[in-house]
């Protein structure tokens, strides 16, 4: 079919987490550089890519049904890539289940999509899982677009292990993109309209590089760089890890402005026990004062976090101890998850696996306790005057929703526009969102 010889249009469509929409951007600007464009809302399109995550239970299995659900009326297919973290880690078992897929590459290697393309048409089935990181993003087109918020990744892979991730064996071991190549980037995001840059890694605060001077900086010398770039407003950072926020970090919450007041940094679990099983370095009490040190810096920090409940052997009072040190911090958002084995990782052939219906148990009390912390600091946040960075439209006439310092949703009438920065008054606070009066009209 000449679709799947020579494709004119594409559909991204991917999953999971921030890096996964930045690659998936990338992808998307890498073919367009092709001449293939985007495909029309509601139409096929002649290449499919299926960015895949792997974090989630039976990820592998919704690919496959994805992969079903693309056949057309006729009984044709698509020209279809498997890209992500599921590629890369089960890449030979997709090529042998489902013949539709002619591609599969992994996260670090989609700067090949152009050339298995063309062996596609050919009528080769291609497997690319090499892990050069860095020849990848030099082989990526230069930003040219971006909304107002826009995602840059700086760093990937991880060295940290955690009995019960995955990522270190699909995103590789922990590389820094080079300061100059991220000061770049990030110029040409605000060129291209970015009023605000989430920046993205594995261990996004293990970052490290040289800064124009030939210094050795961490992730607090870049957002120091990059808050000197004039038409940037805001800047913010996702995810961390607790044994990682160095103290140059912290004070960076204090000093610089365009740095937001917000912070994710997972924990996982209350009890050094499990925290030690899960291998992850830290204790309920050193990550508490790593939250101290932060406030201490950033009062009005809104503090965000991960969980996972029924870890391997973890007891009724082991999850205790997860509750109590979320009745400690207050966390003003917060996602938690049931735990699930991941083949290849130390945790899925542990010993206790906890059964479903008491994991069923626990999450729901979890999520109540951090549902009702989540209600309690968007309530406090009522009354307060902050700008709001204006990301779309509302669902009624004349609505406008955007984000918040606190990365609350927020959302007023007025008349603004897309990637405005408005200043507002919040007036009524649910869990999910906050309504508010506008108070001035859009500012540099």
């Amino acid at each position: 079919m000449p679709s799947t010889q020579n494709p004119r249009t594409y559909r991204v469509k991917s999953f999971g987490c921030q890096m996964n929409v930045y690659d998936g951007e990338r992808m998307a600007e890498l073919l367009a550089e092709q001449g293939i464009a985007a495909a029309p809302e509601g139409e096929d399109a002649d290449l499919v890519v299926l960015n895949t995550c792997h974090i989630r239970e039976k990820a592998a299995e919704k690919v496959y049904s994805d992969i079903g659900r693309l056949r057309r009326a006729d009984g044709s297919s698509p020209l279809i890539a498997v890209a992500g973290c599921v590629a890369q880690a089960e890449g030979n078992e997709i090529m042998k289940r489902a013949p539709a897929v002619k591609m599969v590459v992994g996260p670090q290697a989609y700067h090949r999509l152009p050339d298995m393309i063309r062996e596609a048409g050919e009528g080769r089935r291609v497997t690319d899982t090499d892990m050069p990181a860095e020849t990848k993003f030099g082989a990526l087109p230069k930003r040219r677009r971006s909304g107002p918020t826009a995602f840059l990744t700086v760093q990937e892979g991880c060295d940290r292990f955690c009995t019960y991730c995955v990522v270190p064996y699909t995103r590789g071991a922990e590389v820094s993109r080079p300061y100059a190549d991220l000061v770049d980037e990030a110029k040409r995001l605000v060129d291209a309209g970015a009023r605000e840059i989430m920046l993205l890694g594995q261990n996004v605060n293990a970052w490290t590089g040289e800064d124009a001077r030939g210094r050795r900086v961490g992730l607090d010398g870049l957002i120091r760089e990059l808050a000197g770039i004039a038409d940037l407003a805001r800047i913010r950072y996702t995810t961390s890890h607790p044994n990682d926020m160095a103290d140059g970090l912290i004070a960076a919450h204090a000093e610089v402005e365009k740095l937001m007041p917000y912070l994710h940094l997972p924990v996982q679990a209350g009890s050094d026990r499990v925290l030690k099983a899960m291998n992850r370095s830290h204790t309920a009490e050193s990550y508490l004062k790593v939250l101290d040190k932060v406030r201490a810096a950033r009062p009005d920090i809104a503090l965000s976090g991960d969980f996972i409940v029924g870890f391997p052997g973890e007891t009724d009072a082991e999850f205790e101890d997860t509750l109590k040190l979320v009745d400690a911090v207050g966390y003003a958002q917060c996602f938690s998850f049931k735990y699930s084995p991941r083949a290849g990782t130390p945790a899925a052939t542990m010993a206790g696996q906890v059964p479903a219906e008491v994991m069923t148990e626990r999450i729901l009390r979890l999520q109540a306790a951090l549902g009702r912390d989540q209600t309690a600091f968007n309530q406090a946040s009522v009354g307060k005057t902050c700008d709001v960075l204006v990301e779309r439209k509302g669902k009624f006439p004349g609505q406008w929703l955007g984000k918040s310092p606190w990365l609350q949703s927020v959302y007023f009438d007025g008349d603004v526009t897309v990637g405005d920065l408005v200043t507002v008054e919040l007036t009524e606070a649910g869990y999910n969102a906050i309504s508010a009066r506008l108070l001035s009209p859009a500012h540099p």
